[in-house]
């Protein structure tokens, strides 16, 4: 199998498409896309069978991949139509596996105090929990209010124990019937860096896009179903190298120079010439500041 070195599914399957000329024949593999709008596009890749694990190393299940274009410069507008798009993706995917009043444990997974690695930890801050309004105090519960607990295990370094002997524990005493399980996850291009978001019904194994694999956290280990939600925090240095070769390769080309001029940049500090082809993603920022 090859070495994706990234968490999701859709660049699995776009590297896959550009080593193999007949990826998109692969038995097991179906993939379904469609704009929201000119800057949101939901894509959902479909693992059927034993061939489609194969191919790209992934589970079979759904795999939802909200793609959201310069989130970082997004208008208020625009970041709460985003998230109303993943309420509704997360939604369908939760009503498959369980009823609307079924007790659901979310699940903050990553180092609290190591900025890619914080995203789990910081949402757990955010959840509103209802479990235990509905066990003690429910007069107070608005009716058809879903049980929500959620915990954030923290990591193996820092606790010695491994998040799936944590969480096995709270299964067995609190017995829900669905995990949410939020990381941080690695990708191959820098555009996705908390752009992206993933969901699937498979589970997770946490730091499998870094080379730091755990224990797997799915309805295999955990007897209950598991839908893991994830944003892309960090990419590999390599990745970076790349698309900055690219970005400069591509400005070279435009200005049509010659192999003399290329042969004359291994002589000199090349330090500007490649700032200079780095820096239309930084005129998006510097023209957004300005407009506001």
């Amino acid at each position: 199998m090859y070495n994706f070195r990234t968490d999701l599914a859709l660049e699995r399957r776009e590297i896959l498409g550009r080593i193999k000329k007949d990826a998109e024949k692969i038995d097991g593999i179906d993939v379904e896309e469609k704009d929201v709008n000119e800057k949101i596009k939901v894509s959902r890749v479909k693992i059927t069978n034993e061939n489609g694990e194969q191919a790209i190393g992934k589970p079979k299940g759904t795999y939802v991949t909200i793609d959201i274009k310069k989130l970082k410069i997004a208008t208020d507008e625009e970041i709460e139509e985003s998230a109303n798009v993943l309420r509704d993706e997360l939604k369908e995917l939760v009503n498959i596996h369980v009823d609307s009043l079924a007790d659901v444990l979310v699940v903050g997974l990553g180092n609290e105090y190591i900025t890619p690695d914080s995203l789990g930890p910081k949402v757990i801050s955010n959840i509103e929990v209802t479990r235990h309004i509905i066990k003690y105090l429910p007069e107070y519960a608005l009716e058809g209010t879903r049980p929500i607990s959620a915990i954030s295990p923290g990591v193996l370094g820092t606790t010695g124990i491994e998040t799936l002997e944590i969480l096995e524990g709270i299964v067995n005493n609190v017995k829900p019937k669905l995990l949410i399980v939020i990381d941080a996850l690695a990708s191959r291009s820098i555009e996705r860096i908390s752009s992206t978001i993933q969901l699937s019904d498979t589970g997770i194994v946490p730091g499998a896009g870094v080379g730091n694999t755990r224990k797997e956290l799915s309805i295999n280990t955990l007897g209950i179903p598991v839908i893991a939600l994830g944003i892309p925090t960090v990419v590999e240095s390599a990745v970076l190298v790349n698309e900055a070769l690219d970005l400069f390769i591509g400005k070279l080309q435009e200005e049509a120079r010659s192999n003399d001029y290329l042969n004359e940049l291994k002589e000199q500090d090349n330090y500007e010439e490649i700032k200079e082809a780095l820096n239309p993603r930084r005129l998006q920022y510097d023209s957004y500041s300005k407009r506001n």
